[in-house]
């Protein structure tokens, strides 16, 4: 075939929803995604290296909280989706979409190997009229300089030619309830306008609102915007915290005051640091490529310094509300309420309560969490801390010579939880805040 061919051969498959799918990495991107897919009609294969993720998967069951079992149970016995280890069976796909993760290194610089393997491993079975879409967050460039010459080499085949190639910025954002995959508008930029054209055609499919660019460069660039946006403005208001703090004034009420403003302000709020996979990490991305091409991207650098110092903030507030009540850190009994890193989700990555935890023990404490959500802490990139989750109940909280809320959970909202606690460090500004009667407890926000 002919490129022409090969472009309408593909246009004509995913028009009449008879195409293939393969869907690389079945974690908190790739397995919405399958599933979305799948219910649009396609065919999906969601591949993935970890055996009993998809041992899991092929039985119907859900291993994230906010993805019933019965969608994926569904997908499966109406045979659109399976999961598979095995990376032969991507030679039978129209399109392949890599979800993969990104992390950075331990002095911040981007870690593109899971892709580059990713790559490699496409390139040995790529065939002729394939679509190829990187989703996984990245540095400008990445797509075409990195990922295309890898697919080119290993397989002898030319993008644009035999092959089409484009990126996608995913936008997932675990247990919002106003979007969702299917309704979060998505930005496809190819390396040429065949693969651009046949990306949309794609997404199209199963995503209300397609959003085509110029270039995969654009498409990459406009993921890090998005999250370089928000880091900067939470390192804002997490340094206002400690200025307003100083003075003796509640952030939490100036944050309220401002947005009563109809326009010219966007609400963001102060935590005991950042957590997710996106804000923590992305723009760094950015800031590490700048440095390459001369140029020193000062605004992320210092976002991130101070997003980054806010756990020891939250533990030196500890200590100083522990220092007040006769107590030292040490030997002291600290309860962290939430390991997840955002309120209502199984989502741990990159959480501040790890530091958190790490911090306080480190100074001689003896720390304990709980997390409805997390029975138990599973070994991470960085941490592995061997904890179980202690019983929610007002009577484990008095227990405690303090109690750090790290996590927004609706659980912890309940204002008798706190009766009787003798220190509650509140970051998150849910304990007292819900219009109910005072109960007694001594509380710092933090």
């Amino acid at each position: 075939m002919t490129n022409s061919s090969h472009a309408d051969h593909l246009q004509d498959r995913l028009l009449a929803r008879s195409a293939s799918i393969g869907i690389i990495g079945q974690g908190y991107v790739g397995l919405p995604l399958a599933l979305l897919f799948a219910e649009s009609g396609l065919s999906v294969i969601g591949l993935d290296t970890d055996d009993a993720k998809v041992q899991c998967l092929n039985a119907g069951r859900s291993f994230i909280k906010h993805i019933g079992p019965d969608r994926i149970r569904e997908a499966v016995e109406s045979g659109a989706y399976r999961a598979t280890g095995n990376f032969d069976e991507l030679a039978e796909c129209d399109a392949i979409l890599i979800c993969v993760p990104t992390p950075l290194g331990r002095h911040r610089e981007p870690d593109n190997s899971y892709i580059h393997a990713t790559g490699r491993e496409i390139a040995t079975r790529l065939k002729a009229g394939q679509l190829i879409v990187l989703e996984s967050t990245t540095y400008p460039g990445t797509t075409a300089q990195e990922l295309q010459p890898i697919l080119e080499e290993g397989s002898g085949l030319s993008c644009g030619t035999d092959f089409f190639l484009a990126f996608s910025p995913e936008r997932e954002d675990p247990g919002r309830g106003d979007y969702n995959t299917r309704t979060i508008p998505k930005v496809v930029g190819g390396v040429d306008t065949i693969s651009t054209k046949l990306a949309v055609a794609m997404y199209s499919i199963a995503i209300t609102k397609v959003v085509p660019v110029s270039s995969a460069a654009v498409a990459e660039s406009a993921k890090l915007l998005e999250n370089i946006f928000r880091s900067v403005n939470i390192a804002l208001v997490n340094e206002l915290k400690t200025v307003f703090d100083a003075m003796d004034i509640d952030v939490w009420e100036v944050i309220e005051a401002a947005k009563t403003k109809p326009f010219g302000y966007m609400p963001f709020y102060p935590g005991p640091g950042l957590g997710g996979h996106c804000i923590p990490l992305d723009p760094f991305f950015l800031s590490w490529k700048a440095a390459e091409h001369g140029r020193w991207a000062r605004f992320i650098e210092l976002a991130g310094e101070i997003n980054t110092s806010m756990p020891a903030w939250v533990v030196s507030k500890t200590a100083a509300a522990l220092n007040d009540h006769g107590k030292s850190v040490k030997n002291s009994k600290i309860l962290v309420l939430g390991l997840a890193y955002k309120p209502n989700v199984d989502d741990d990555r990159e959480s501040p309560s790890y530091e958190l935890i790490s911090e306080l023990s480190s100074r001689g404490a003896l720390v304990d969490y709980c997390d409805p959500y997390f029975p138990r802490t599973a070994p991470t990139r960085k941490w592995n801390l061997g904890l179980e989750s202690v019983a929610l109940s007002n009577e484990t909280l008095r227990s405690y010579d303090a109690v750090v809320v790290a996590t927004a959970h609706e659980e912890f909202k309940d204002q008798t939880l706190y009766a009787g606690v003798p220190l509650v460090i509140d970051t998150r500004n849910i304990v007292l805040s819900q219009g109910s009667a005072d109960v007694d407890m001594t509380l710092v926000k933090a």
